[in-house]
């Protein structure tokens, strides 16, 4: 089977759902009524039994502001399939930790830098931030230098070294090489 009749396969089974390929790559988009049938159909019928990764995407100013995105494997690799849902700002998605085991800890990772909840997940609590930290820095709104905070030894705002940084890229440099961030 290759991508493209794994994505095809979910179109047929599941009729709202919408495919995009780009690039040799196949990403489906599901409603959230049909998320976790997808993915149970995913892993038992078509094989895809490696997740490979889960993230989410803020679209702040769209409707839906949220699209959480998984990547889906098998193990030999030969299939790829990226499944999209997209949700508003509130709306859980329901847990597939169940389904992957390693989607536990990239589900917690979401929760805790997006704020978007998982339902059925067995132990959603923070995983980089402290508990009782009230933000969620990947979202848009997180100024880039940070939130002051009430624990200055764990965590510090300051300016975000944007310009002569070990890792900035100076434009205007000349050639790649000159232009290129480097331990000086």
């Amino acid at each position: 089977m290759t991508a493209q009749e794994a994505a095809e396969q979910v179109l047929k089974k599941f009729t709202t759902a919408t495919s995009v390929e780009f690039r040799g790559e196949h990403s489906v988009t599901v409603p959230l009524d049909d998320f976790r049938a997808v993915m149970e159909f995913a892993n038992r019928e078509l094989g895809l039994n490696f997740l490979l990764d889960a993230s989410s995407v803020d679209n702040t100013g769209e409707d839906p502001r949220f699209v959480v995105v998984y990547e889906l494997a098998t193990v030999d690799d030969s299939v790829h399939l990226r499944v999209k849902v997209a949700i508003d700002e509130g709306v859980e998605v329901p847990t597939v930790s169940d389904i992957w085991a390693t989607a536990d800890w990239h589900e917690r990772e979401i929760y805790d830098m997006m704020g978007i909840r998982f339902s059925g997940h067995p132990d959603l609590r923070r995983i980089l931030m402290w508990e009782g930290y009230p933000f969620h820095p990947l979202r848009k709104e997180f100024p880039l230098a940070g939130k002051p905070s009430e624990m200055p030894d764990v965590a510090f705002t300051g300016e975000a070294p944007l310009a002569g940084g070990p890792f900035v890229t100076s434009p205007g440099a000349g050639s790649k090489v000159k232009a290129e961030p480097r331990a000086r």
